[in-house]
């Protein structure tokens, strides 16, 4: 990239329409811990890749340190008299988990990490007989997802080449039409076990039409469950209303819990009492009333907590509960509000630059068929080169997916319509304007 033309006057006027929108509409950005900028004259990053991982909470600190002072001051006792107890501790991230997600709390878990949960979910819900043996992903879908499904199938003693179809968009589009899944599950639904998406992509950031796309694959006969990592705390879902099999996501990217944090399960009430169903077990898979009587058989109650199968990793559990609680406040329906609102005013500003660069959005433009993340193809240079330039000169911190995507996510929660108009102002003066 060469050096850059001059920024487009609106934009540079565009500054102090910024700073009056963030003071109509504050958000939450005081709840966290923003980085210092890396570069350009702000002094705090313009912090874009919450889509990757969410930003620090503020409260994250003190709580954990609380739930470390218990394990100090009281050893093995701190599993019943810690102020919160260890042996319930995961029962407190249920309730605000199920509302999360549009839940019952007895078809919501938070445990393990998000493949894993994935492959213990298949283990009940991939169940290959006869011709109905397909597995049905997204083409773009995130890479530990595809090598999940064909572990699957080759577990099962399938050809995964065969067994695993990857929908494409139509020739010339960026995204997955609703309409192309629904027509393919109507046209080969006899062959499909399982359908497994993406809730949000993690390259376009398109938003599926799960109830849609839900009803079609069970109309085909098919299980269909949710890879939900970029929707959860991202866009609202009602997972038991629309007939949801099973679903997983993790909480690290917009549920703010840290790198690597634990992540939630759901798996529809009509399967939770299915003795039938088969299962991995261990030990916290039986009946709480019953997990010391140290019998050798369980007694798995009939809820989700059913595919739980270790003890839960208190510490860590501890950063999902602060985030959920915070979540509980301030509620997803105001987030999705203020996130149309955010991601619609980064769009306007991206139409500027994008006029007369080698730049393209390609996220869905209708907000109802995105979250908080708009993609952006660079059609010179990389993708990594381009993030880091927008960190160490302007100070915006983005996500590359290369070759030549650049992601940004206006996080409802914490950035700021000023966060916005940085990226674009610092794409005007990164990206050179075509000739």
């Amino acid at each position: 990239m060469n050096a850059p033309h001059p920024v487009p006057s609106r934009l540079a006027a565009a500054e102090a329409e910024a700073h009056r929108l963030d003071a109509d509409d504050p958000g939450h950005r005081h709840l966290f811990l923003v980085p210092p900028a890396d570069g350009g004259r702000y002094a705090e990053a313009a912090y874009l890749a919450g889509n990757s991982l969410g930003l620090q909470p503020r409260a994250t600190r003190d709580e954990l340190l609380a739930d470390l002072d218990a394990w100090g001051h009281l050893g093995v006792e701190g599993h019943l008299e810690a102020e919160r107890p260890w042996l319930p501790y995961h029962e407190m991230l249920t309730a605000p988990a199920a509302r999360l997600v549009g839940a019952l709390p007895a078809e919501t878990v938070v445990m393990n990490s998000l493949t894993v949960n994935l492959h213990l979910l298949m283990v009940s819900f991939y169940r290959p007989q006869g011709r109905r043996t397909r597995i049905v992903i997204e083409d773009s879908a995130f890479p530990s997802d595809s090598y999940a499904v064909r572990s699957q199938a080759r577990f099962h003693g399938l050809d995964p080449d065969s067994t695993v179809v990857r929908l494409r968009p139509r020739p010339g589009e960026d995204t997955l039409r609703t309409s192309d899944v629904c027509d393919f599950l109507a046209a080969e639904g006899d062959t499909v076990a399982l359908v497994l998406l993406g809730g949000v992509n993690y390259l376009t950031g398109e938003l599926m039409d799960i109830p849609a796309i839900t009803a079609a694959g069970r109309a085909a006969g098919a299980v269909v469950g949710w890879d939900l990592a970029h929707a959860a705390g991202n866009v609202p879902l009602s997972l038991h209303d629309w007939d949801v099999d099973f679903a997983a996501w993790c909480s690290y990217k917009y549920l703010n819990s840290g790198p690597g944090a634990l992540a939630g399960v759901f798996v529809h009430e009509r399967h939770v009492g299915d003795p039938g169903l088969p299962r991995f077990e261990g030990w916290w898979s039986t009946e709480a009333a019953t997990r010391f009587e140290m019998t050798p058989t369980s007694r798995p109650p009939a809820t989700v907590e059913a595919w739980q199968i270790s003890n839960p990793p208190i510490f860590a559990m501890g950063p999902v509960r602060t985030s959920l609680e915070l979540f509980d406040r301030v509620g997803m329906p105001a987030l999705r509000e203020r996130s149309v609102r955010l991601t619609g005013y980064l769009e306007r500003l991206l139409d500027e630059v994008t006029a007369d660069r080698p730049l393209t959005v390609v996220t869905p433009r209708d907000p109802r068929r995105r979250g908080c993340q708009l993609s952006v193809r660079i059609g010179v240079g990389s993708a990594n080169e381009l993030t880091k330039r927008l960190r160490h000169e302007h100070g915006v911190i983005a996500d590359a997916r290369e070759p030549d995507i650049v992601r940004f996510a206006p996080v409802p929660l914490y950035s700021t319509y000023h966060d916005c108009w940085r990226v674009a102002d610092a794409l005007a003066a990164t990206v050179e304007a075509a000739s």
